[in-house]
């Protein structure tokens, strides 16, 4: 005999899935969590860390020359070809600052580049407010055109014009000897060096202009109309209106002019025979001659005249950029 087998019971499946778990809404269930979560702060942290640490690094790499020309300069006559190279000189030796003064007129190298910066801040500073003015707020037929020329001339290699101006200020020279009837010469003078920037015709003028008129063109053409309605001219809404608002850009302006100028080397060079005429560009080159080359003194007076660059630029830093980005924005 054979036992008796009960019968299955049979369920439904909805009463298995309702035994199992009670329903619940879709917005009551937890999603998964990791079990490592970085914290947000501690993220922007170290973001903050890693991005100071290139920085630096991209500073040390761009600053290395300089720190080895600094170093340079205090090193003696064996410490400058050692292998391995010496980074820290021992010990420190100051010839470098001391013989080129005492061998050469450095003093008035000094003294003749001051003069040569100035003229040409203040040229430059003329040329580039007038011209800049004149195409941001006047209106007259071949505006656009004309200042397309302008701009154009910023394409032309600065050795492209060196022999044709050269030519124009030997003629010119000779022009006036016959004139006046006296020997008229404009070599080893400041010149063609200082001259063209009252016109903005040097190699930096069309790059003022566009910058200044640039910035005169976000001031308000509301100023002009007010002061029309009173009665003031152009040169009075030149002077008293746009002019004073335009001092970024007019800064921006002097510290170029001042950059490019103090370490001019090629006019100089074609211009300025005569060792009391030169300037330091110059006179640096005088401390390399064809026979021995003055390693400490080149880097020393080097670094000497990066000095008033370096103080122009971190006391005018903040208008030097607020001038830059504004013209160039709007």
């Amino acid at each position: 005999m054979t036992a008796h087998q009960p019968d299955p019971v049979t369920v439904a499946p909805s009463a298995m899935i309702a035994e199992r778990s009670p329903a619940r809404p879709y917005h009551d269930v937890e999603a998964a969590t990791p079990e490592f979560q970085i914290d947000p702060v501690l993220r922007q942290r170290a973001g903050s860390v890693l991005l100071h640490l290139l920085v630096l690094v991209g500073a040390l790499v761009f600053a290395a020359p300089l720190l080895w020309m600094l170093a340079t300069s205090f090193k003696t006559d064996g410490q400058l070809f050692t292998s391995p190279p010496e980074f820290i000189p021992n010990p420190i030796a100051v010839r470098g600052y001391v013989e080129p003064f005492q061998n050469l007129n450095f003093e008035l190298f000094y003294y003749n580049t001051t003069v040569i910066t100035l003229l040409n801040i203040v040229g430059l500073l003329f040329s580039a407010s007038l011209a800049g003015f004149a195409f941001a707020r006047m209106r007259f037929p071949g505006r656009n055109g004309l200042f397309i020329v302008v701009l154009a001339t910023m394409m032309l290699p600065e050795q492209v014009t060196i022999i044709p101006i050269y030519i124009g200020w030997t003629r010119l020279g000779q022009f006036l000897t016959d004139v006046f009837g006296t020997n008229i010469s404009f070599f080893n003078t400041p010149v063609p060096l200082s001259l063209p920037a009252f016109f903005a015709g040097n190699y930096a003028g069309a790059f003022c202009i566009f910058l200044v008129r640039q910035y005169m063109m976000t001031i308000p053409l509301d100023y002009d109309d007010a002061a029309r309605i009173d009665g003031a001219g152009w040169f009075q809404i030149f002077w008293r209106i746009v002019l004073p608002q335009a001092a970024p850009a007019l800064g921006v302006v002097a510290i170029y002019a001042f950059t490019w100028n103090w370490n001019a080397y090629l006019e100089p060079l074609i211009y300025l025979n005569e060792t009391n005429s030169f300037t330091l560009a110059r006179g640096l080159a005088l401390l390399n001659s064809r026979f021995t080359t003055d390693y400490q003194g080149i880097m020393a007076q080097t670094v000497l005249s990066l000095i008033p660059v370096l103080i122009i630029f971190f006391l005018t830093q903040r208008s030097f950029i607020q001038g830059t980005v504004v013209s160039g924005v709007k």
